[in-house]
């Protein structure tokens, strides 16, 4: 069983920065792909950005070049990076982890691919 544990989340105005944080416990990330989901009021929950076992990385067209998502081994956790961030980012963050069978975008973006996740932080930007 894994526990996910996300942080970092906040209130921040538009072109501002946050860093968040997936923390795990329970067990490593190792051979797990983590992802990131975001849900807006209103909306669905969609795919933000993910990181395979093997470190490749996807992210939504919407936050591409904006955000990174990175892992450290060492503390595991992942982190996801959000820099120039604008209204239309405002959203419940979730990361999720799971072993994943395939690498390819078609996996790591889709929901169903992830067995465990976590509470979620919030994330407001203000104009």
């Amino acid at each position: 069983q894994v526990q996910l544990a996300e942080s970092g989340g906040g209130l921040v105005q538009a072109g501002g920065s946050l860093r968040l944080s997936c923390a795990a416990s329970g067990r490593t990330f190792s051979n797990y792909a983590v992802g990131w989901f975001r849900q807006a009021p209103g909306k669905e929950r969609e795919f933000v950005a993910a990181i395979s076992w093997t470190g490749t990385t996807y992210y939504a067209d919407s936050v591409k070049g904006r955000f990174t998502i990175s892992g450290d081994n060492a503390k595991n956790t992942v982190y996801l990076q959000m820099n120039g961030l604008k209204l239309d980012d405002t959203a419940v963050y979730n990361c999720a982890t799971g072993r994943v069978p395939g690498v390819t975008r078609s996996w790591l973006t889709s929901e169903r691919s992830y067995a465990y996740w976590g509470q979620g932080t919030q994330v407001t930007v203000s104009s």
